[in-house]
């Protein structure tokens, strides 16, 4: 293994491939069951794919340039489902005590950094960068919004790809991966993947650039070779920054798809870890121990099938995560014609996303593990999911459905005790996507297109905040009517902030609503109540089939094809004004939307941070703005030993060794590092 340094470049260049991706990887078109013409927007056709199942109903909308044979940039719109009949009241009160100890049924205490995504191994190069010198500045950009809104962003790499996966010294061309598509046998077509050291420092130069963690996949597929050289490797290379390892995904999953008999059972899943764990401890290149993730059963099996043989009691000392895997439904059929499942039609999906049950529906057979984790002292994971397995569905996935269904999930799963949840990305040929990538032969003249759910990640992490004492309880208002939700949040044991949810769309306002909150005060005998002002920030668009008008406080991120990772236009956080001789607020939500309203002086003091950290787009891989490194002194910036970790040089903002206070760089060097507008900082790189 021949080592050398290069320069880290923030490049805009991407390397893109068709794909298709869910919670497993799938290779091929893209197709839609069928829809009413009658229930989309009026427009030009669209031939349907020549994968659909049935025959599809495709219209356009006004937007990009068409790439309707790419579901990411796909041209569906349907209408939003018409107001209820009787509708919600659109007046109520919502109480809440100031203090934490009045309120029943609180959380755990929650992390900022709860809502995190999940990158397919094989799609990393799309989304992340070329190689480890070379990242792609959208994807620091984006991420960084989110970190430094949650303290840091969790990202997992891994998901089906990983289980045939192996690293190697090289691979031809300097590449970083290589796909062998002739071997893939399973269903969904996911080919076998190569991949070299250079993926793991490219996700090392990311967290020296912004706070990122990383969650990665272990190869489960052969039980007398577990391949545990990402293991090794990654613990050395990544640090600190690594958070844990998943070993098996999707276990439920290996019978019906070819990777082990179908008589598999949880029995078996539990003798095959057996061999990994015993495996695992004998490697003496893996310092930490553990730091393993399991089951991540899909919900073929139910987690409690798992516990009943023993499982944690067994591995407990390897554990460090419990998790589980789970899509609310899939848009499987088109892609995988199968009698068994028969394709579902989009306009009878999307109310079911438009509703706080959905939410409810999703999260209840796992209450009773996320107890269970409690009493073994170990965080749940949602380690895997989106809006629908095989890539969502266009219309439904990509607008502002999703974002309120995703915060809504979100923020319920952080009620039910669940510790983080990873939302997947895929390739271009998913709906579901927080953010994609330009296509190749686009990205000079295009940039990246922001998916509405990316936005849900932004108000959670706000939502939650930097503390790690936030608490969630589901307030059920409105008699719990299923289109007005709310979630009250306390930190530090005192009332912080209120999420309210609108899943009505009425562009005339007359179903926006009003609630208002009481805060102590009357029926909780507390002495202090409402603030005399509370701040106000919003999520909109103007519908729920909306794809690129959506803002966060205002301001957005840009439209398909439109976003840098920067925010566009002008930040707008509202004051409203309290009675405190009622002790209540009244706040507005627009019809559709979200409203996430600070209460206490801590929370309303985190609302205005300090201004983000950006990278630059203009670059390509030029090398104006760059500065070299002696290699001498790069070598302790970076990729030290999981064991043997100590104050050296690095770039992670807000660290013992963020750039105000480097050491071990050239004169000079400290300074670039930090700097923004493309100037570019080198890092070390294995080829």
């Amino acid at each position: 293994m021949a080592s050398m340094y290069a320069p880290l470049v923030l490049s805009l260049s991407c390397l893109l491939a068709p794909l298709v991706s869910a919670d497993v990887t799938i290779y091929g078109l893209f197709g839609q069951t069928t829809a009413d013409p009658g229930a989309l927007r009026s427009g030009s056709a669209a031939a349907p794919s020549a994968t659909a199942a049935t025959t599809t109903s495709f219209v356009t909308v006004p937007g990009p340039p068409q790439y309707t044979e790419l579901a990411a940039y796909n041209p569906i719109y349907m209408e939003p489902p018409a107001i209820p009949d009787p509708a919600p009241p659109l007046q109520f009160a919502i109480g809440v005590p100031t203090s934490a100890q009045l309120m029943n049924g609180l959380s755990i205490p929650q992390h900022g950094t709860f809502f995190g995504f999940s990158i397919e191994m094989s799609v990393a190069n799309q989304l992340i960068g070329t190689n480890g010198t070379t990242l792609h500045p959208q994807f620091l950009n984006l991420m960084n919004i989110v970190a430094q809104k949650a303290g840091a962003v969790h990202i997992r790499v891994g998901g089906n790809t990983q289980e045939t996966a192996f690293l190697v010294d090289t691979l031809p061309g300097g590449k970083m991966m290589e796909k062998d598509k002739e071997d893939a046998s399973n269903p969904t077509s996911t080919p076998v993947l190569a991949f070299t050291p250079e993926l793991l420092y490219m996700m090392a130069n990311v967290s020296s650039l912004i706070n990122a963690k990383w969650y990665l996949g272990i190869p489960f597929n052969d039980t007398s070779n577990f391949r545990f050289q990402i293991a090794e490797q990654g613990e050395a290379i990544l640090g600190d920054n690594l958070l844990a390892f998943q070993a098996a995904n999707e276990p439920d999953l290996y019978g019906p798809h070819g990777h082990r008999p179908l008589t598999y059972s949880q029995f078996d899943f539990f003798g095959e870890y057996a061999l990994l764990t015993q495996a695992y401890q004998n490697d003496t290149s893996i310092p930490v121990k553990n730091n393993l993730i399991a089951p991540s059963v899909s919900g073929t099996w139910t987690p409690e099938s798992i516990w009943d043989t023993g499982f944690v009691e067994a591995y407990t000392e390897y554990l460090a995560f419990l998790a589980v895997e789970r899509y609310p439904t899939d848009n499987c059929a088109v892609i995988f014609p199968n009698p068994n499942n028969p394709p579902h039609d989009p306009l009878q999906e999307l109310p079911q996303f438009l509703s706080h049950q959905a939410g409810i529906n999703l999260v209840q057979p796992y209450v009773n593990s996320t107890m269970l984790a409690q009493t073994w002292n170990k965080p749940f994971l949602m380690f895997e999911t989106n809006s629908a397995s095989c890539g969502g569905f266009p219309g439904i996935s990509d607008t502002f459905t999703s974002a309120l269904w995703g915060l809504d999930y979100a923020l319920q799963m952080a009620n039910s005790n669940f510790t983080g949840a990873l939302f997947h990305f895929g390739g271009q040929n998913v709906s579901y996507n927080p953010f994609t990538a330009a296509p190749t032969n686009q990205s000079s003249f295009h940039q990246w297109t922001v998916g509405p759910i990316f936005y849900s990640s932004l108000f959670v992490a706000e939502a939650l905040g930097q503390t790690n004492t936030s608490q969630v309880k589901d307030m059920f208002p409105n008699n719990g009517n299923d289109q007005t939700p709310a979630y009250a949040i306390y930190e530090n044991g005192n009332f912080a902030r209120m999420a309210l949810i609108n899943y009505m769309t009425d562009p005339t306002g007359a179903h926006d609503y009003t609630a208002t909150i009481y805060v102590g005060g009357s029926g909780f005998n507390e002495d202090n109540g409402a603030p005399a002002s509370v701040k106000v920030k919003y999520l909109r668009a103007p519908s729920v089939s909306e794809k690129d008008n959506i803002t966060w406080a205002g301001q957005t991120l840009g439209g398909r094809f439109q976003a840098d990772g920067t925010w566009k236009g002008d930040e707008d956080i509202q004051t409203v004004q309290c009675d405190q001789t009622q002790n209540m607020c009244q706040i507005t939500v627009p019809a559709p939307g979200a409203a996430l309203v600070f209460f206490s002086d801590a929370a309303q003091a985190a609302v205005d941070p300090a201004a983000p950290q950006t990278f630059a787009t203009s670059i390509v891989t030029k090398t104006a703005n760059t500065v070299t490194v002696d290699p001498s002194v790069l070598a302790t910036s970076n990729g030290q030993s999981g064991k043997n970790r100590i104050s050296s040089g690095g770039t992670s903002q807000g660290g013992a060794n963020g750039a105000s206070g480097m050491t071990g760089f050239a004169p000079g060097v400290a300074a670039l590092a930090g700097v923004l507008g493309g100037v570019a900082v080198f890092m070390r790189a294995l080829h």
